[in-house]
């Protein structure tokens, strides 16, 4: 690969998609790329450089965006932020959300829908206590052939077995052939829909609890102050953000604190008004 090539297709990610990638990630360019140039039927990388630089078709463009910037994912991934969300969060929401017995949660950049299903599960568990409440889940991804698979919530035996209990997987899956496929009801807690990060936020509404979680360290430091500002702008004083374990808002935006206590949740700073400091 060379150089012209590498900066044609890393500034056609950052523009669309935020990704940042310098040059000691240009492996990935081949390996995630060359499956987007055996599709249109290019003899090879430096062919779909080409076609990139002088055809200017929408559909090659999104097929390497989203071969790029599709992820993986897993069930109760790192364990600590859904056992917060369980123990703590949800308690607090079920006493600060009584009067009018509803909340929303976002799961950004939800890649093939572990994550919003993990959750789905986590208060599917608690449905005695949601009785009569309203809860919506949106999970958004910036591409729609991950967001197909999320939808079908259809997954491998390798997929199940990354961090999901077999107690759960009883619980909730039914086997399709050699893969289990989610329970219905929970599919149904969960609205699916395309979004980027660069996006327009104001589309999404407002969010009682964001989880962002193992995205911003692929994004360079104006790009992530963007999405965390955008993220402040749609939570409540009292609302939550949920980050990586290798993210921080230190030194990116002054909008958000660390909740006292909680490492990787954060609420919003005194500036918005911010009514949570320390839950526990």
């Amino acid at each position: 690969m060379n150089v012209t090539d590498f900066e044609l297709i890393a500034q056609l990610l950052k523009e669309r998609s935020g990704l940042a990638l310098n040059k000691e990630k240009a492996y990935l360019l081949e390996s995630r790329l060359n499956p987007v140039a055996r599709k249109w039927n290019f003899s090879g990388f430096d062919e779909l450089a080409q076609a990139i630089r002088t055809k200017n078709d929408e559909a090659l463009l999104v097929d390497v965006t989203e071969a790029m910037t599709t992820n993986e994912s897993f069930f109760f991934r790192d364990q600590r932020p859904f056992d917060q969300f369980k123990d703590i969060v949800l308690p607090y929401l079920l006493e600060a959300r009584a009067a009018k017995r509803s909340f929303r949660v976002w799961s950004a950049a939800c890649s093939s829908g572990q994550e919003p299903y993990t959750l789905a599960m986590l208060l599917n568990e608690q449905a005695d206590k949601l009785a009569g409440w309203r809860v919506e889940i949106v999970a958004t991804d910036l591409s729609n052939e991950i967001l197909d698979k999320a939808k079908e919530g259809l997954y491998s035996q390798f997929e199940v077995q990354r961090g999901l209990p077999i107690t759960l997987l009883v619980k909730h899956f039914v086997q399709v052939g050699d893969r289990w496929q989610i329970d219905d009801s929970l599919r149904k807690m969960i609205k699916f829909q395309q979004f980027n990060l660069l996006g327009d936020f104001s589309s999404l509404g407002r969010f009682d609890v964001v989880f962002c979680r193992n995205v911003l360290i692929y994004f360079d430091m104006p790009t992530k102050t963007q999405v965390l500002e955008g993220i402040a702008d749609l939570l409540p004083s009292d609302g939550f953000l949920y980050l990586g374990g290798a993210e921080t808002v230190l030194g990116t935006t002054d909008r958000f604190q660390i909740i006292q206590g909680q490492r990787g949740i954060y609420g919003l700073s005194a500036q918005d008004g911010a009514k949570v400091k320390a839950i526990a």
